[in-house]
């Protein structure tokens, strides 16, 4: 994992269905003309059953769309994939490890399902990033079906007030839990929204 996929919370039988597999370079190392690479990167990962794409660089699909990403890719991409099933985040690194990229490819998921998926797929498990949690007056937090929901953008734009604000509009039928969600998604620029989960999340809040 790397920091602003960590915060994610939840029950394990909730974090079950959440992936993300991203592509990164090193801006020291081999940034120059990677480019190209997050562009295979990217033809790779959209062959699979993806429920949500983003370029830290540009956006998501949700709020520039993927034509846009797809023709946006620069040396310093941040390139974004979540999944809602395990033997789909393995079909992606097995291929991956075949392309061998020259990027580094980082999964966020629990741990012992990620430990499982690199050696299911052939793949050397390397680096690990645990989270040690919230600490401080968690008191004055909200409740946890909204932070369940929030911390699923770990840049902190998915604000507390838009999910209680949209969950009521839901609920009042105003909006649909559907157009709820995609607007939820559009706020997290990288991409790394899972819409299955949010919509269930919704759902339950409401």
């Amino acid at each position: 994992m790397m920091t602003h996929s960590l915060h994610r919370k939840g029950s394990i039988n909730e974090l079950k269905n959440d992936y993300i597999v991203f592509a990164i370079s090193s801006q020291e190392v081999n940034a120059k003309g990677s480019a190209s690479k997050f562009k295979e990167f990217y033809d790779i990962v959209k062959k699979y059953d993806y429920v949500n794409m983003g370029d830290m660089k540009t956006g998501n699909e949700y709020s520039v769309g993927l034509e846009k990403i797809e023709k946006s890719f620069a040396d310093n991409s941040i390139v974004h994939a979540v999944f809602t099933e395990r033997s789909e985040v393995v079909k992606v690194l097995s291929e991956l490890e075949k392309a061998d990229l020259g990027l580094s490819i980082v999964v966020s998921g629990l741990i012992e399902d990620v430990k499982k998926s690199c050696k299911d797929s052939g793949t050397e498990f390397h680096t690990v990033n645990n989270s040690l949690g919230v600490w401080g007056q968690t008191n004055r937090l909200p409740k946890e079906e909204i932070i369940k929901i929030s911390t699923m953008c770990g840049h902190g734009m998915v604000s507390f007030n838009l999910v209680k604000d949209l969950a009521e509009k839901v609920k009042n039928n105003k909006i649909s839990l559907h157009k709820a969600t995609n607007e939820i998604a559009k706020q997290c620029h990288c991409g790394i929204i899972n819409p299955e989960r949010t919509k269930k999340l919704l759902k339950e809040l409401v």
